[in-house]
């Protein structure tokens, strides 16, 4: 069964991703079953999640401390929890993705 990129639970959105670091601009692909997440930040001392984390409160006009990893925070691939947000909020924001 596939997953699902985005789950609207009761605390807020969950939202799977796969950071590229190093990248040369900061930006959202839409990939089948994730989207992948592209910052500039290198993936050493946490710069990349928080880049990560930085990128998104700017494009979703959220507070830094809204946006957290629950699961992956060493990998790429990770899971955010993104507080008192829904799937719908999440691709309004981001209409030049979806």
């Amino acid at each position: 069964m596939e997953k699902s990129i985005f789950t609207d639970t009761d605390k807020g959105l969950i939202l799977r991703i796969k950071i590229v670091p190093n990248s040369s601009k900061c930006e959202i692909v839409k990939e089948a079953d994730f989207l992948k997440i592209k910052v500039t930040a290198q993936p050493i001392e946490n710069k990349a999640n928080k880049a990560l984390i930085e990128f998104l409160s700017k494009k979703l006009h959220i507070a830094k401390s809204n946006i957290s990893i629950i699961k992956g925070e060493l990998n790429k691939e990770k899971t955010l929890l993104i507080s008192d947000f829904t799937e719908e909020k999440f691709i309004l924001a981001n209409k030049d993705v979806f």
